[in-house]
């Protein structure tokens, strides 16, 4: 703890000289009965940035990252509060990309771990690579003899005991100041306990009465070893994490894996597992495709049902692809990434520009079947110029309802608003100008609108006879 003060006092010195840190603070290691199980060792920083927009955060990120390197020999890994509890929630741990490494042998799987992170850091993109529960933690072993304890009448229980009360202390009471209660707490002064030969001498009373030294009844030596041993689901684990940056997430864990089957040879009963927020986004796309696929067809059906026509069935289906121009681009232009939210952008895009191909090819069936005109160049115009208010303002209050996310779709927090808001603006745009302009076309040339039918006619004429 007093080493993590030490490097959290030169951090901090070092990082308040960005000009966008407006404050910083340093948690050190963690509380008595914490639900964290983090070692000592463990420090976080919140640092406070000064308000920022669009890409600016993503440049003082980069700086903060350039300063922390500076810090040999130690581990950085750096998120924004959203989504450090949005990936602590998925996979218990703050970064994008999880690998868990199961085996029996903790010595191998810790070996295996630590070339995992060596291909990791080779990968483009990975940052922030660590082993969570890295070996090497100093410890103080005391091994008891027992033909020692036998001869001086110790019970090796009783002797623990008696180390672990000196040690980490024991209640032996309790204390009252008004309605307060207080735990009263034995344990040997810091002074008494500060070096391996403190703890050699430490003496014990014997049932004789005699005290002996500790040192004669073990051996007491400084090692290393596990600060934790990590379990899932009853098995051994050791897990690496990394972040990702420049580059989107699944194509970084792609690499990852063909990297690691080229260079990471594991023995049978050893074996690999990704979990983290890149297979929860890989879950999620899956089982989005999976529903979008099936509401898919149920809305062709329903649609079919309700036009009685291949032809205008299909035309209220060609502004699909107007859309999805429009909504490429705009994935193009902001980068390229086809996130999530960008999926989820999509859907909800598509739904919008099939309400207004809708509207548009029922009302060319109301102007032919209801009003009785003919499917001509006039009434094609007719309809287009019926439904131009209802279509550009259902586009425009979306739009402008999304617009402030797309703009600000680099600010922590946007993570999915912000892609799924450009996908729907640049969809937006295109089916609106191609659903005015090229949909009638279409329909003219194409469209199958008729006025009332033969049997309706027959039937009035015999009326009228």
């Amino acid at each position: 703890i007093a080493e993590s003060l030490r490097l959290g006092g030169l951090v901090t010195a070092a990082l308040k000289q960005l000009p966008v840190v407006r404050a910083l603070a340093q948690r050190v290691g963690r509380a008595e009965q914490s639900d964290d199980t983090l070692g000592t060792h463990n420090s976080e920083f919140d640092i406070d940035l000064k308000p920022l927009g669009g890409d600016e955060t993503e440049f003082a990120q980069a700086d903060i990252r350039r300063v922390l390197v500076r810090f040999l020999g130690v581990n950085f890994a750096m998120e924004t509060f959203l989504t450090e509890r949005v990936e602590e929630t998925l996979s218990g741990y703050t970064a994008s990309v999880v690998l868990n490494v199961f085996g029996d042998d903790l010595d191998l799987i810790d070996t295996k771990a630590q070339q995992i992170a060596k291909v990791l850091n080779d990968v483009p993109g990975a940052t922030d690579v660590q082993i969570q529960s890295p070996p090497g933690m100093p410890q103080l072993s005391i091994k008891l003899r027992k033909q020692d304890l036998e001869r001086w009448g110790f019970d090796a229980v009783n002797v623990l005991d008696l180390i672990r009360a000196a040690y980490q202390g024991d209640t032996v009471g309790q204390g009252y100041e008004e309605n307060r209660v207080f735990p009263i707490i034995v344990i040997l002064t810091p002074r008494s306990r500060q070096s391996l030969a403190q703890v050699s001498d430490m003496p014990l009373r014997a049932p004789s009465g005699a005290y002996v030294r500790l040192k004669q009844l073990g051996d007491i030596y400084e090692t290393s070893g596990r600060y934790q041993i990590l379990h899932q689901g009853a098995r051994r684990v050791q897990t690496i994490t990394a972040n990702v940056a420049g580059r989107d997430v699944a194509s970084f864990v792609a690499d990852a894996k063909a990297q690691l089957a080229a260079k990471v040879a594991l023995p049978t009963g050893t074996y690999l597992e990704f979990a983290g927020a890149a297979e929860a986004q890989s879950k999620a796309r899956r089982d989005l495709l999976l529903n979008v696929l099936v509401a898919g067809i149920g809305i062709v059906l329903l649609l079919s049902m309700v036009t009685r026509n291949v032809n205008n069935l299909l035309l209220v289906l060609a502004n699909l692809p107007f859309a999805l121009a429009g909504g490429v681009l705009a994935v193009f232009a902001s980068g390229g990434l086809l996130s999530l939210g960008a999926m989820v952008g999509f859907v909800t895009l598509f739904g919008i520009t099939l309400r207004n191909s809708i509207l548009m090819i029922s009302h060319y069936e109301h102007l032919v079947g209801d009003e009785g005109r003919c499917w001509d160049n006039d009434t094609a115009i007719r309809g287009a110029a019926d439904r131009f208010p209802a279509i550009v303002m259902t586009s425009l209050v979306t739009a402008l309802g999304v617009l402030p996310l797309a703009i600000g779709m680099s600010e922590s927090g946007r993570e999915i608003e912000g892609p799924m808001a450009v996908v729907i603006l640049g969809g937006l745009l295109t089916s609106m100008a191609l659903n005015l302009l090229v949909l009638p076309t279409l329909a003219l040339r194409y469209g199958r609108f008729e006025g009332p039918s033969r049997q309706n006619s027959e039937r009035f004429k015999a009326r009228v006879d």
